[in-house]
This record gives C-alpha cells, sequence and structure tokens, in this order.
C-alpha cells in the first residue's frame, strides 16, 4: 500500500470519529440514571467503529494493491499482511485518542435533581444528627472560651469597721467592692447612735470581691432621759425598767434602795425622785426614789384571838394590820383542837402597824375525816414595806380555792390551815409564785 493511500485511510477515519463525537456532545442528557447506559452505548459504538474503520482500511488496501498492478510501479509490493495490520494499529490509537478525549466530556457531569433528593431524604436522620452534633459542639467550644477568657471576681480583705460611723464604714466597703447589709439595733451606751457595733465576717477574713458584709449599727439608747416615776406605784416602775433592758448586761437606769415615809397616799406610791424627770442620760444613772408606807401606818388596834379557830384566826390576820407568828401542839384533854390556846401579852391599846404577836394553836391529835391540819412557815425576805400575799390550795381531786388574802413585810411567815389530804398549797407574793408545799 502506498503512503498516500495510508494517510488518506487514517484521515478519513479521524474524520468520522470527530463527527461522531460532536453528535454525541450534542445529545440532550437530562437525567444521571441513563449517564452509564450512555457511556456502555459509546465504547460500543467506538468498538462497532473500530471494526468498520478495520475494514473499510482493508477494503481500501485491497482497491490501491489492484491499481499497482495495473500500473508499473518501481517499489515492491508489500505483503497483505503488513497492510492489515498498520490501519489496525492506527485504529487502536485513534481508539485510545478518542476514549482519552472523552474522559473530559460533559456527560460525565450531568446532574439528576430527582436522584439527589432521593439521596438525601434517605441520609436525612445522618444529617440531622450531624447538624445537631455539631450545634452542640459549637456550644462546647463557646462556654468553653467564654469560661477561659472570663475572670471571676478577686478576693479582697475584710477591713475593720467596728466603732466607726456608718458613712465612713460605707466607704471603706465601697473602695474594697463590698456590700454592706444593714442591721439596727439599740445599745445601752449612750452617744454611740450610728456607730458599727459588729460585723460579720471578722475584720482580716479574706472575701471575693462582691462579696456581702453584715453590719450592726447603732440605733442609739431606748431612752435618753431620766422619765416620770413619781405618783406611780413602785412595783410597776421597778418592772417597766426591767423590761426596757432586757438583755442588757449594764443598764441605763437603775433604782437606789428607796426611802419609806408615812403617807396619806396608797403604800408603794412614789413620792419623790431625783435626778428629776427629764434630766438627759449621758452615762448610767442611779435614781434615788420616797416611798410612801401609806396612811395610818404607824398604829393599829392590839389584837385578841384566843379561842378562835382556824377560818377566825385566817380572817383576823387578813383584817388587821399585825403580823402572827403561830406555832402549833398537840391538844390536850382540856383543850379544844384548832382553836388558839394562847397569844401574847399586850399592855397598850395600840401598838404599831404590823407589830408581830406570838400565838399558840392546840391541833388535833387525829382525824376521823380525810382533812389535814397544820400550820404553812416560809422563809421570806424583807421588804420595805407590806405586799400583796395569797395562799391557794389545789386539792388532788376538785377545784382550786384561796385560803386567804392578806398583806405581809416578808420575814416569817406563818398561815394556819385545815385542808384535804394530798392538798399542795401555793404562796404567791405580788402574783408571784414564792412557795409550794404537799399535804400528806
Amino acid at each position: 500500500m502506498s503512503k498516500k493511500a495510508k494517510n488518506t485511510t487514517e484521515e478519513e477515519i479521524i474524520e468520522e470519529k470527530e463527527v461522531q463525537e460532536s453528535a454525541e456532545t450534542q445529545e440532550p442528557q437530562t437525567e444521571t440514571e441513563e449517564q452509564k447506559p450512555a457511556e456502555e452505548s459509546e465504547e460500543q459504538e467506538t468498538a462497532d467503529s473500530a471494526e468498520e474503520t478495520q475494514e473499510t482500511a482493508e477494503e481500501a488496501a485491497d482497491e490501491p494493491a489492484e491499481a499497482v498492478v495495473s500500473e508499473p510501479v518501481e517499489e515492491p509490493t508489500e505483503p497483505a499482511t503488513d497492510v492489515v495490520l498498520e490501519p489496525v494499529e492506527g485504529v487502536e490509537e485513534s481508539s485510545k485518542k478518542s476514549k482519552s478525549k472523552k474522559s473530559f466530556s460533559p456527560k460525565k457531569v450531568r446532574f439528576s435533581f430527582s436522584e439527589g433528593f432521593d439521596h438525601l431524604q434517605s441520609n436525612l436522620p445522618a444529617l440531622i444528627i450531624a447538624c445537631v452534633s455539631a450545634f452542640i459542639i459549637m456550644i462546647i467550644a463557646g462556654c468553653a472560651v467564654f469560661f477561659t477568657n472570663v475572670k471571676g471576681a478577686e478576693k479582697v480583705l475584710v477591713p475593720n469597721v467596728v466603732g466607726k460611723k456608718w458613712d465612713e464604714a460605707f466607704i471603706e466597703m465601697q473602695i474594697k467592692e463590698l456590700y454592706p447589709k444593714i442591721n439596727l439595733r439599740y445599745s445601752n451606751v449612750p452617744g454611740d447612735e450610728g456607730l458599727v457595733l459588729e460585723q460579720s465576717p471578722q475584720p482580716g477574713a479574706i472575701v471575693k470581691g462582691y462579696s456581702r458584709i453584715n453590719l450592726v449599727i447603732s440605733r442609739g439608747v431606748v431612752i435618753d432621759a431620766v422619765g416620770s416615776y413619781v405618783g406611780k406605784n413602785l412595783s410597776e416602775v421597778q418592772m417597766s425598767l426591767q423590761t426596757l433592758f432586757a438583755g442588757q448586761t449594764k443598764p441605763l437606769i437603775t433604782l437606789a434602795t428607796p426611802s419609806y415615809i408615812p403617807d396619806a397616799s396608797e403604800a408603794g406610791t412614789i413620792l419623790e425622785q431625783d435626778p428629776p424627770e427629764g434630766s438627759k442620760i449621758s452615762e448610767p444613772v442611779v435614781v434615788n426614789l420616797v416611798v410612801s408606807r401609806g396612811p395610818n401606818y404607824e398604829n393599829t388596834r392590839r389584837p385578841y384571838v384566843i379561842g378562835q379557830s382556824i377560818n377566825d384566826l385566817l380572817q383576823t390576820i387578813a383584817r388587821t394590820k399585825i403580823v402572827f407568828d403561830i406555832t402549833s401542839h398537840q391538844a390536850t384533854e382540856s383543850e379544844k383542837p384548832g382553836t388558839v390556846v394562847s397569844q401574847q401579852t399586850i399592855e397598850d391599846e395600840y401598838v404599831p402597824n404590823y407589830t408581830r404577836v406570838t400565838v399558840e394553836m392546840a391541833m388535833p391529835e387525829g382525824s376521823n375525816d380525810d382533812n389535814a391540819y397544820g400550820i404553812f412557815q416560809e422563809k421570806l425576805p424583807d421588804y420595805p414595806y407590806p405586799v400583796p400575799m395569797k395562799l391557794e390550795a389545789y386539792p388532788a381531786e376538785g377545784t382550786a380555792y384561796t385560803i386567804i388574802n392578806f398583806n405581809h413585810p416578808g420575814g416569817n411567815l406563818t398561815i394556819p390551815y385545815e385542808v384535804p389530804r394530798g392538798t399542795t398549797l401555793v404562796l404567791s407574793v405580788a402574783d408571784k409564785v414564792e412557795a409550794r408545799k404537799l399535804v400528806e
């Protein structure tokens, strides 16, 4: 075969390939599902075209061979086998070039929307999990960065503000970036109003900045002047001052031992006071009082109680201003049990009020009933004037009752009684229980 014929055959094969490729690239491709069959068809078509090209080359090789016989040619004729092999090698090279060109074909990058949507639906749970995981990781990372970069409050030393004015204490707290929490309280020291009495935490403690410090600030003294006590009862004034300064180790006002004088006013009434009402208190003061002993305090008629029973004697004690010191003994045959058999002899008709008179009673040896006889005895402090007292009985069964109400100046106290066995006797002095006794 001549070189001219070979070149012509190769050019025809290349042209056919180019035409075929241009025709294939112009075909519309819309779905990705047809991509693989299209590629397979292209490969099949390439193989077919290669076979057709080989056949064409063989036919073309035969035709020039006949022309060479009719015309004198100087070159020797090549064997048929050589003619066939050369075009096949060219076809293979061209097919390889064609395949290498087709690797860049746009058909291979076609996109199918429906296939992508189906793929997205099938992987939706995994996509959601991935998004949630990414969100959580982002939050954790943000928190880590935040807490790493944010610096906590610095620790500071708590200053000592006890004894300072409240405004100075507030300024010191502000400098240390601490916040005071205020509690107000009365004090027992005149002139300390507005001072810091206590603080918590204690001075020198280490706390974080912007912490709260508890401060107790004085509201001043409960009273800043001596009150008016004239005309009031001494017991009431004593109770009022005790309540007013309860819990204080050193009260601002204390009462000195009163001076008692006879007066027409009721016993225990305050007649004078020193210092007077309205005196300013700059430090604890002691108030001196003059108290009335009551009208007709000096004299009373002498009593006569021999032969009186226990109930009669109780009425006499409650009615007169005489203090009876009662003793008892077991009644003899000549004596009536439960009566007064003797008393101290008094020559004067009138004696000073609350004079002590000795009385002797005869008590029964035994009893056929359940009552018990005896003398209730108690040692009391000496009072500056007679104070109200009462003796009550609380039987084991039944209702309690009062045996006697009377006034007594204190000291030795004796009261006769006749009560059921098992009764509890209770003595009250100025409405305060002073003593108890169980009668057996």
